[in-house]
C-alpha cells in the first residue's frame, strides 16, 4: 500500500536518505547543467510531501550516493567530482567547506560510500576497482585496497562483525574481506 508520493519534477532520483529521527530525508538526483547545479540534492518534509530546500549543493556535479553518519549529525554526499562532501543533517544542511575525502574516483558510476558503524572511517569504492579508507575527522586517506579490476561500484561494512567489508564491482564480482 502507498503511503505518500513525492513529485521531484526533475531528472532521475539516484539515492534517498533519511535523516534521524525520520522527519525529512533527502534525494539526490541528476538534476545538473552548464547553467544551475540546484535540486542536485533535495529535502523533503516527511509529513507533508512538500520541499524543505533544494539549495543545499551548489557545484555541478551529480550525488550518485548519500550515507549518514552513525553518531554525528552530519551527512556524506559523493559526487561525480571525484570527491565527497560533507554536509551538516540539520537545517539549513550547510556544506562543510573545510572538508573533502578526495583521491578516488568516479568518472560517471554510481559508485557508493559508507561510515564505519563506530564512524571512525569513510569508505568509498572507486572507478579504478580500489577501495578507499578515510579517517573521518582529518578527512585523509589511511589505506587503499586493490579490490577489482573494474570499477568498484560499493564497499560496506557488516552491520554485526564491523571488520568484515564487502565490496562489488561494475561486472557483478563480489568480495569479503576482513
Amino acid at each position: 500500500q502507498v503511503l505518500r508520493v513525492y513529485k521531484a519534477a526533475v531528472q532521475q532520483t539516484l539515492d534517498i536518505l533519511f535523516l534521524p529521527e525520520g522527519r525529512e530525508f533527502l534525494t539526490s538526483t541528476d538534476a545538473v547543467s552548464r547553467d544551475s547545479a540546484d535540486r542536485t540534492i533535495v529535502a523533503w518534509d516527511f509529513q507533508s510531501a512538500a520541499k524543505i530546500s533544494n539549495q543545499i549543493f551548489h557545484e555541478r556535479y551529480t550525488c550518485p550516493s548519500l550515507t549518514l553518519h552513525p553518531k554525528e549529525s552530519v551527512f556524506v554526499a559523493q559526487t561525480n567530482g571525484n570527491y565527497m562532501a560533507l554536509f551538516s543533517a540539520q537545517r539549513p544542511y550547510r556544506i562543510n567547506k573545510k572538508k573533502r575525502y578526495e583521491g578516488h574516483k568516479v568518472e560517471g558510476f554510481a559508485v557508493g560510500c559508507e561510515f564505519s558503524p563506530d564512524g571512525t572511517l569513510l569508505v568509498t569504492g572507486s572507478s579504478d576497482g580500489k577501495v578507499f579508507f578515510y579517517n573521518y575527522h582529518t578527512s585523509r586517506i589511511i589505506r587503499t585496497l586493490s579490490a577489482h579490476k573494474e570499477a568498484c561500484v560499493s564497499a560496506i561494512f557488516h552491520p554485526v562483525l564491523p571488520s568484515l567489508l564487502a565490496t562489488c564491482d561494475w561486472a557483478g564480482e563480489i568480495k569479503i574481506w576482513q
